[in-house]
């Protein structure tokens, strides 16, 4: 029985050390998000045991999924993109201005905003791969430029009363068989907002595109080694120009999703989403050095970060800066797991 067990341990510890460094990565996220919930369920209960509070949590953080996804993508090939917060709330106030000032239609307003994301995103994307800029310096100044042209729109944060906009901004999609009963008795049923639906479609579209394309593989190796990836016939250049570009269509897209969740245009909109987005990515098991990351993994990371926003927001907390601390402690703790599995990659290869 003990040479059984012994056997079982064995081949659970090579396992281990035979995952890959993105499934490894991948594995601790999913790991400590599960651990994490279940500690708020046994240890506060209450709205944790319902499952539209953990369906709110996507409700709530949807933009912020897309946006990280396309953080994921580019920091895959090495790279990095703080302009998506910008880009978000400028698509948000635009759409806002030509619902409610300009009497226009909601299609044209989704066009609008992909328009803005994709534009950043060309724009960015051929400073960065063709003029060999670097990235931090170029998104740098397009956060800057996004929000600046923001305000040149409108100064003035207002609702949307657009009929339309609203109608869809409050449709709500039905989950059957998870919803609850409320204190009065009354049975509630469980829903996500669009946006979700959205957000999901896109997390499954990126990790087809990682996992089963030609691009998603040179993704990989332009983050991995750029010089090799040379030497494998793999146009660098355009490879980190498609990812500035994907990054920037998807906060086109996240952009809109997020002018959906809030129905308003603002100047504070989405303040801080794109180090919420980095910071999602790494959780998720994205590495800064780039060659490593997974796109289910960023969703994990999302999720996690709102769980720690509603466990400190359930404890009593509600002063800003305990989420901030509490996030901050959770990315260094990823930090440092990324420096291991750097660590055991080095002595593998030396090894």
């Amino acid at each position: 029985m003990s040479d059984k067990k012994t056997s079982v341990i064995g081949s659970l510890v090579y396992k281990i050390r035979n995952l890959t460094d993105t499934n490894l990565l991948l594995a601790i996220t999913i790991i400590v998000f599960f651990l994490m919930y279940i500690g708020a369920v046994v240890f506060q209960g209450g709205g944790f045991l319902k499952p539209q509070a953990f369906l709110d949590i996507l409700n709530n953080n949807a933009a912020l999924i897309i946006l990280s996804c396309g953080l994921s993508l580019v920091m895959i090939t090495g790279g990095i993109d703080i302009s998506v917060g910008g880009v978000t709330a400028l698509i948000s106030m635009c759409c806002a201005v030509y619902l409610d000032k300009m009497g226009g239609n909601v299609f044209l307003s989704l066009i609008i905003a992909l328009a803005i994301g994709l534009a950043f995103g060309l724009f960015q994307g051929f400073l960065v791969a063709y003029l060999d800029i670097q990235p931090f310096i170029v998104t740098l100044a397009g956060m800057f430029f996004a929000r600046g042209l923001t305000t040149i729109v409108n100064t003035e944060p207002f609702n949307v009363a657009n009929e339309a906009f609203n109608k869809i901004k409050m449709t709500r999609v039905i989950v059957p068989g998870l919803g609850s009963l409320n204190r009065r008795g009354v049975y509630i049923d469980a829903y996500v907002e669009i946006g979700v639906v959205v957000a999901l479609l896109v997390v499954v579209l990126m990790f087809c595109l990682l996992r089963w394309t030609k691009l998603g593989r040179s993704f990989y190796a332009v983050g991995g080694n750029y010089q090799s990836a040379m030497m494998l016939g793999i146009n660098v250049k355009r490879t980190k120009f498609i990812s500035h570009v994907l990054c920037g269509l998807l906060a086109g897209i996240g952009g809109y999703v997020y002018f959906l969740h809030v129905g308003s245009g603002s100047v504070a909109n989405a303040m801080g989403a794109e180090m919420d987005a980095i910071a999602s990515s790494i959780i998720g098991g994205t590495m800064l050095t780039g060659g490593v990351g997974n796109i289910i993994g960023t969703l994990f990371g999302v999720m996690s970060l709102g769980t720690i926003q509603n466990i400190v927001s359930s404890a009593g907390l509600d002063e800003a800066w305990w989420t901030g601390i509490t996030r901050a402690a959770m990315l260094c703790l990823f930090l440092l797991v990324q420096s291991v599995v750097i660590a055991r990659k080095k002595k593998s290869v030396s090894g």
